[in-house]
Formats: structure tokens, sequence, C-alpha cells
């Protein structure tokens, strides 16, 4: 495999806000086990190369049976967000993002975490670690959120439970990263596949290459959902604050607004993003909050969507189905108004089951 190493100048520092809180777990997800869901393979071991096309993402694919399912992973009662959001009520009436790739921009993965394992197909490292795993355990508990695999006995579920990922490295082993290898990150990702990008990362200041880059991934079908920022605040980000960027904010339990998190008339919709309960490097999990995780919800959503959407307008893309059904699929949070509100996958079931005019 290819290691990229690409450092180029920049001022740019991200820093990565992942408060600790209130470890307690939350019995929210005790109603889960009523829920069919589509069943997942226990473990993967047919992904482990890189070559995309061997990995089975051209051509005939592998594909895991859709049939229902009590969950067995013992942590998901810890997921509170899954019953919040009625992720079940989008698993019933479409697949669970069967084989799209998701491109996790962040600080690495944790490729042999038991909840992970062979769910990364390709990678890339654009910093200076000499390895392109998650050192950090920033990216290893996005990645979790999106698509650790479900009813196989171990941890938790993830949203898109049989998607793939690209693991792109494009923050440091200190949490710390360039707008440009954003920006080298999101072509990478495209050139290689993704149709959803998630880049958990805030950067303070515009740039006109991250900015070429992510028209680039519109223009050739992918989507990209950000992180709105972490500083309680309306002041954009990037690239989150893009127009061909959906810009995710952070709900609490109650529907209110995190008090962390970004918020204005740039910010296009909220997720769960307190106290959320993911896989965490070396076989671990934990509670994280902020709009990284926040994001990884939207993210695992437009996964499904890509699997189940088709083309309506010819254009030959899916993306702005996706965006559409995002969208549509939300419900107004309390207290300060967050574009089109806090996504609900049973919003997003019945406006995919009947699309809106």
């Amino acid at each position: 495999m290819k290691i990229l190493r690409i450092i180029l100048p920049g001022v740019i520092i991200i820093a990565f806000l992942t408060v600790m809180v209130r470890v307690a777990g939350d019995n929210a997800m005790a109603a889960i086990a009523a829920i069919p869901v589509p069943k997942m393979p226990a473990e993967n071991t047919s992904l482990n190369s890189v070559d995309m096309a061997e990995a089975g993402l051209e051509g005939n694919a592998i594909v895991a049976p859709f049939e229902p399912f009590v969950p067995n992973d013992p942590y998901v009662e810890k997921q509170w967000a899954l019953t919040h959001i009625q992720i079940g009520e989008l698993w019933q009436t479409t697949t669970s993002g069967s084989e799209i790739l998701v491109a996790i921009l962040d600080t690495g993965i944790d490729k042999s975490h038991e909840d992970l394992n062979g769910k990364v197909v390709a990678e890339v490292n654009l910093t200076s670690s000499p390895v392109a795993d998650d050192v950090y355990g920033h990216g290893t508990h996005v990645a979790g959120i999106i698509a650790a695999y479900g009813d196989n006995g171990l941890g938790v579920i993830g949203i898109a439970p049989q998607s793939w990922l690209l693991n792109v490295k494009v923050a440091g082993d200190d949490g710390r990263c360039q707008a440009s290898a954003v920006a080298q990150g999101i072509i990478w990702a495209v050139d290689n596949g993704a149709l959803v990008i998630n880049v958990s990362i805030e950067i303070k200041e515009p740039s006109v290459e991250l900015e070429a880059a992510v028209n680039y991934a519109w223009e050739h079908g992918a989507v990209i959902i950000a992180a709105a920022g972490n500083e309680g605040s309306q002041t954009p980000v990037y690239p989150a604050y893009y127009e061909h960027v959906i810009a995710v904010a952070a709900t609490e339990p109650d529907d209110t607004l995190a008090l962390l998190s970004n918020y204005g008339e740039w910010v296009d919709m909220a997720a769960p993003g307190f106290d959320i309960y993911s896989t965490m490097p070396g076989n671990d999990y934990g509670y994280k909050t902020g709009t990284s995780f926040a994001t990884a919800y939207v993210s695992g959503l437009a996964a499904i969507l890509f699997d189940t959407l088709t083309d309506t307008n010819g254009n030959g893309y899916l993306n702005d189905e996706v965006q559409a059904a995002l969208e549509n699929g939300c419900q107004q949070v309390n207290g300060f108004e967050v574009g089109y509100g806090r996504i609900d996958a049973a919003s997003i079931a019945a406006f995919v089951i009947s699309p809106k005019s």
C-alpha cells in the first residue's frame, strides 16, 4: 500500500473539542430490541485489500442478507441517539448503506478494532505521522458511529452498518490539521469512490484550495458533511460554511442545542452530539461530545440514502436527492433554530417512500 505524505504550508490549526461528560449509561435504547433491522455479518475478512476492484466494490459485490433481527450488541443501550432519531423506522424501509463508501477525513481509524475490523478498504496518510492509524482517538469514534458492525455480539452498532470506509488521515497524532491536507483528502476520497465524505473538522479561515475541493466533490456526485464547530457561536467555520457542504450542529437528549455547538443561518441541520458512545482505539469504547459526532450521524443517514434513492432529475448523480431527503427529514430543535432542524429517520423514511413535490 502506498502511503502519501503531503505536507503543504499553511497556518490553519484545528482543535477537536471532545468534552467527556456524564459517563453514566442511558437506558433509552431498551426499545431497540423490538425493531427489525438489516442483519450484519459478525465479521468481514474478504475486504482487507486496498484494491477497490478486488474488494468487491465494483462489479459483483457481496451483499449481506436483509432480514429482521434483535441486535445483540452489548452496548446498544448506551446509544441513546439511535431511538431518539428513530433509526429503526428507516432501517425497516431501506437497506443499511450496503457497500456505500464513506470517507472519514480525520485523525485516522483503528482498523483492527473488533467492531470495525475489515471495514476500511483503502487509506491514505496526508500527515507527518508515521502511521495512518488513529493515535489521537477521534477518527475511530466517528467511524463507529457511522459503520460499526451490528448484531455481532460486540460493542455498538453504526447508523449504516453495511457501509465501508475510506481512512483519510488529514489530522496528525496531536489533532492538528491544515486546510490543504483536508482539500487533498477530499479529492483523494472522491477519486477513490467515496459518495459520503465525513469531515468532523473545523477550520477557522476560508481556503480557496479547500473550497475548490468541495466543489470538485459535489460535481462528481459526492456529498460532504461537516461539523459546524464547538465554540457556541454563530461564527462560520470551514468547510462547513461552503455552499456544497451540509453543516451539522449538535443537540442534547432533550432536543436543545448543545451549549458548545455553533449555530446560525449557515448551519443546515443538527444531530445528537452529547454523550455519544462509540468505538475507541484499542478495542475500547467511550463517550464523546461535540459537533464532530453529530456530523457522523448525518453521514450514516446519507450512506443509507445513497443505497436507497434513485436519480429523479436524470443528472446522473444522487447527491442532490440525498441532500433533499436529509433536509426534508428534520424536526425543528428547541431554542436556537438550526436550518432544517434535527435529523429524524422516521421523517426521512416517510420522505423516501412518498417524496415531497
